[in-house]
């Protein structure tokens, strides 16, 4: 435990924060209604910390271990990859610019609420794409496992669709932006990285 901590911590502390948090918001509902983001208020700007508090609280436990899970499998990885403050950034910010435009589509609509790690979680896969999209994954429901990059792709087609046409009560437009911010935020902290990806995928195929 010592070694992970010492060798990731800033992975470690949201982990843990954001499981204590979202429990200890089970349980508080006062607590919760002030931390989830609502666009309304965000748009006229109040509480505009809620562009960030949002992603440390889920709606309920399978909301809560399902984005933990996602993290657990990548985000300790990325941290030894890309350094410890640079991993730092990428989620805090991958948080607020995941949700600015749920906050630009819900302005007007003041029943319109928002939570959970979803847009930093997938930032943080698709960070890790950039640098290891050949690595395999066994995602369900598919039956075998597919390369990183694969999945990449196909989780920007699916989310884009639902974004438009589903009614799940899921925000699949945090999790397309929050991917888009990976890559962007990645890019930016490590430009040599899109060099090295094409590398990568010249040397698979080529």
């Amino acid at each position: 435990m010592f070694q992970i901590l010492n060798e990731t911590p800033v992975s470690v502390i949201i982990f843990i924060f954001t499981i204590a948090t979202s429990v200890f918001a089970f349980y508080d509902q006062s607590l919760f209604g002030k931390l989830m983001l609502h666009p309304y208020s965000v748009s006229k700007g109040k509480n505009i910390f809620q562009l960030i508090s949002s992603g440390f609280i889920h709606k309920d436990w399978q909301h809560l271990i399902f984005n933990m899970l996602s993290y657990y499998f990548f985000a300790f990885d990325l941290e030894r990859t890309i350094g410890h403050w640079q991993f730092g950034v990428l989620y805090i910010v991958a948080l607020i610019l995941s949700d600015l435009p749920t906050v630009f589509k819900h302005k007007n609509n003041y029943g319109y609420y928002s939570l959970g790690a979803s847009g930093a979680v997938c930032a943080v896969l698709f960070s890790f794409i950039l640098y290891s999209p050949f690595t395999t994954l066994l995602i369900l429901p598919i039956p075998f496992p597919i390369w990183a990059v694969v999945y990449g792709f196909l989780f920007i087609i699916y989310t884009s669709y639902a974004g438009r046409k589903a009614n799940d009560g899921i925000n699949h437009e945090a999790h397309f932006y929050g991917a888009l911010s990976g890559v962007f935020i990645t890019i930016v902290l490590s430009p040599q990285v899109i060099t090295n990806f094409i590398l990568v995928i010249n040397a698979k195929f080529f």
